[in-house]
């Protein structure tokens, strides 16, 4: 008797097989295409889906996908350069909160739809809730207020903070500013978000693949002799 083929609990249910799942998904997350892009790539090798179909892939997996990757995530510096860019939504901006370590490896990422105190303090938490064994040393901050006011609040929430270095210093932070380029560039070529749910998760995505091509994770001891493609990373990581 034949035996029924091994698939990922994710994927049950589903038309596609895992594979072109991934594919579509870790392109469109990766390089500058649109869901129509992948829809005729695909119709060239002969598999017919409609771009809502990917969608919908991109909004179901890309949770899973980073939660996967994320077990093999390197910790970061404890020197965080933080700051603020903007994405559009529905023709409204939104601000994309982002912090990375002084050799430029991605600490966090939160979309909020507004610039106030409150958002800065989520931002914070999360950062801190993402990286639990690596405490900063020290926060640079630009130029807005609020986020300056969150961190003196949070002061009162946990005396931790009180021993990390809060500075404004421009210079600093060029290095986190252009970090956005590759975020923002992603963005700029899609078609514009329709739902702030959607752009948190695509964004999400865009992110990951970011931090791979950055070398933020690591599958074992050592460096490899030779770089292993982007297919062989990603079967490694969602194994």
């Amino acid at each position: 008797m034949t035996k029924p083929i091994a698939r990922d609990p994710i994927y049950r249910r589903r038309v596609f097989n895992a594979e072109i799942i991934e594919l579509c998904v870790r392109w469109y997350i990766t390089y500058r295409l649109s869901y129509r892009d992948l829809v005729a790539m695909m119709a060239e090798r002969g598999v017919t889906v409609a771009h809502s179909t990917i969608l919908r892939w991109v909004s179901r997996y890309v949770p899973e996908y980073e939660k996967r990757w994320n077990r093999f995530s390197r910790p970061v510096g404890t020197s965080w350069r933080t700051d603020e860019t903007y994405i559009s939504i529905r023709g409204e901006w939104h601000y994309l909160y982002r912090a990375v370590d002084k050799q430029g490896k991605t600490v966090d990422f939160l979309l909020r739809r507004d610039r106030g105190i409150a958002a800065a303090q989520a931002f914070f938490r999360k950062a801190l809730a993402t990286n639990l064994n690596r405490w900063p040393r020290k926060v640079t901050l630009d130029g807005h207020v609020p986020s300056h006011r969150a961190l003196r609040l949070l002061r009162r929430e946990d005396p931790r903070w009180l021993h990390v270095k809060v500075r404004s210093c421009k210079y600093l932070n060029n290095i986190v500013e252009q970090d956005h380029r590759a975020i923002k560039r992603r963005c700029a070529s899609m078609a514009g978000f329709k739902s702030f749910d959607n752009a948190a998760i695509t964004i999400a995505g865009i992110e990951l693949a970011h931090r791979i091509h950055k070398r933020q994770f690591s599958f074992g001891a050592g460096r490899p002799r030779r770089a292993r493609s982007l297919k062989t990373l990603w079967g490694r990581a969602l194994a």
